[in-house]
This record gives structure tokens, sequence and C-alpha cells, in this order.
């Protein structure tokens, strides 16, 4: 049995060594990056399943064994399953690497990109609890005391399943919400969002909460049941354009034909302005001051906002030193008083 082992364990080292040799020419197509990613992830994995691999030949061959190596041929066994649990969870990490790479969303049209991830990083998040389930499940039924009572375990599922419902049902709720998350899409990653009054980017999305990351650097760990059953505003659900509004409140003789010729000069040459959308109307007027709107647009919500700040900044100095009369007063007559005065 000794030269059983010693021979496998010659045979696993020398095919180790030669597919550590020849990984770089099988994958001669690939880039150095996923080249990198493979090796990285699924190296040290593949040395530990092949290893136990080979420890678990001679016991296919062998006629009789012993209890001490029995024992030993069972606990290679319950380690061959989570081996391959481990070799499928690196599998999936490396999947989802490459999706980073191939889709990245720090570009501006990354629309695409954030729907690829925001499913895959949920659904990888279920299928890897998934796997660990099924990985202990096996690994336990091949105990022979446990195999025995599973037949009265399944029936009592029914009643167990009942208790646990109730007694998990949020966390439960909050796995589908996180699953639905993946499916429907409300929210995907880096969507700008504004929850409960917040403004703010999805940095992470798991299966039972979202981190919000608000534009303070403060992070919300927001519940996934709170995307499904409230309202909440998505700046970026179909795309990252997005107009900003500038509000200045005048008096009426300010003249809006040059307030619209000082926009058309500040916007020249911005890069933060995206060339779609300038618009300056009066939309609204009181017996005080006049309202008006300058609209305009930009890429996301990030820049509309640095846009926003310029312009009411620039507009307002251009009416100060221009216009100084037009800025919002008060105005009080007395009519009496006027009439005595110039009759006097």
């Amino acid at each position: 049995m000794l030269i059983d082992f010693a021979v496998s364990l010659a045979v696993f080292l020398i095919f180790y060594f030669a597919l550590l040799k020849s990984s770089r020419l099988l994958l001669k197509n690939l880039s150095r990056f996923k080249y990198e990613l493979i090796t990285d992830n699924l190296k040290v994995p593949v040395f530990f399943l092949l290893l136990n691999i080979s420890l678990l030949i001679p016991f296919a061959f062998a006629r009789e064994v012993n209890f001490i190596l029995n024992r030993i041929n069972h606990l290679l066994n319950i380690t061959l399953i989570f081996l391959i649990a481990w070799m499928l969870i690196r599998l999936m990490t490396v999947t989802r690497e490459y999706l980073v790479e191939k889709h990245k969303i720090d570009v501006s049209d990354n629309l695409r990109a954030r729907k690829v991830q925001t499913q895959y990083r949920i659904l990888e998040k279920v299928i890897k609890v998934l796997i660990i389930v099924f990985a202990a499940a096996i690994a336990l039924m091949t105990f022979e005391p446990i195999r025995s009572i599973g037949v009265s375990l399944f029936a009592s599922a029914g009643i167990a399943s009942i208790i646990i419902g109730f007694s998990a049902q949020k966390l439960i709720a909050s796995i589908i919400a996180g699953i639905q998350l993946a499916v429907a899409q409300p929210i995907r990653i880096d969507d700008v969002v504004i929850v409960e009054g917040e403004w703010g980017w999805i940095e992470e999305i798991n299966l039972t909460y979202v981190v919000v990351k608000v534009w303070d650097q403060r992070r919300l760990v927001v519940p996934t049941t709170y995307f499904i059953e409230n309202i909440f505003q998505n700046w970026t659900r179909k795309s990252a354009f997005i107009l900003g509004t500038v509000f200045l409140y005048t008096d009426y003789t300010v003249p809006i034909d040059a307030i619209r010729e000082e926009l058309d000069r500040l916007l020249e040459d911005n890069d933060l302005w995206d060339n779609r959308v300038k618009v300056v109307q009066v939309t609204d007027a009181s017996e005080k001051t006049m309202e008006i709107r300058i609209l305009v647009s930009s890429k996301d919500s990030p820049t509309a906002w640095e846009l926003r700040v310029f312009l009411r900044e620039q507009l307002i100095k251009f009416i100060q030193e221009n216009y100084p009369e037009s800025l919002p007063k008060t105005r009080v007559e007395f009519p009496e008083k006027v009439k005595d005065f110039a009759a006097s």
C-alpha cells in the first residue's frame, strides 16, 4: 500500500509541474491579465485537488483496508467534496474579475457594464451559498448515522420549514428581494440615487443589504427590501445624462437677453457642459422679484452639480458688476409725503 501511495504521489508531482509548465502554452491566446487571473486564483486549489485525488487512487485498487486506512479514505472523500466546492467558488471569482475587466464602469457610457456587474455579483453570492450548503450536505451524508436518519428528517421537514419560515421571514424576504434586484435591476452598481433624502452612489449590492455611498463619504446601509417596497430616485436608470437648473431672483429691470448672451459666453468651450441643452426662461414673477431659470445639461450628475455652481456664481457676479440696480430690492412709496413736498 505504501508503494502505491509513493507511485501515485510521484505521478501527481510530475503531472502537476508539467501542467504548470504547459499552462502558458495551453493558454497562449489569452492576454497576460487573463493568464495571471486564472493562475493566481486556480493554482493552489488545483494543487490540493490533484493531491487529494492522487491519495484516493490507491484505495480504489486496494483489496483490503484496515480501520485506520478506512477512516483516512473517508476523510479524503470529504476533503475532495470541499476541494471541488472551493474550485467552483474560485472559478466564479475568476469570472467576476474577468467581467470587471471587460465591462468597466469608470467610463462615460457604462450602462451595460453596470447591468452585467450587478447581475453577476448578486447571483454569485447566491450560487456560492448554494455550493457551500450542498457541499456540507453531501459531506454529512457520507456518515452512515446521518444517512440512516435522513428519512425521518425528511418526514419532519414540512413542519420544520413552517417554523423556520415564520422565525426567519424577514431574512428570507431580504434574500428574495436581493434576487429580485439582480433580475429586475431597479438599481445597479454605481447608480446615482436619492434615498431617504440623501444623494449618493450605489457602492455595494448584497443579498440582504445595499450600501449607498453618500456625497460626503458617509455610507447608508439599506435593506434590499427598501428598494422593492419604497419609492426612491434613480438618476442613472437609463443613462447618466441629466439636466441641471439654476434659479436667479432679480428685479424686473434686468435685461433677459443680456443674461442669455452671458450664458452663451460661459458655456463656450466649457468641459462641464455637454452641448445639448441651454435655456434661459422667466418661470415666475412675484410682487417683489422675477424668477429666472437657467436650464443646462451635463453628462452625469456630479458634472451637472459643478456646472450649476459655476453658472450661479458667474451670473450673480455678472449682474452685480453690470446691472447692480437690477438686484432684488424692496420699494416703499409714501404718496402723501411726495405731494406735500411738491407743494412746498
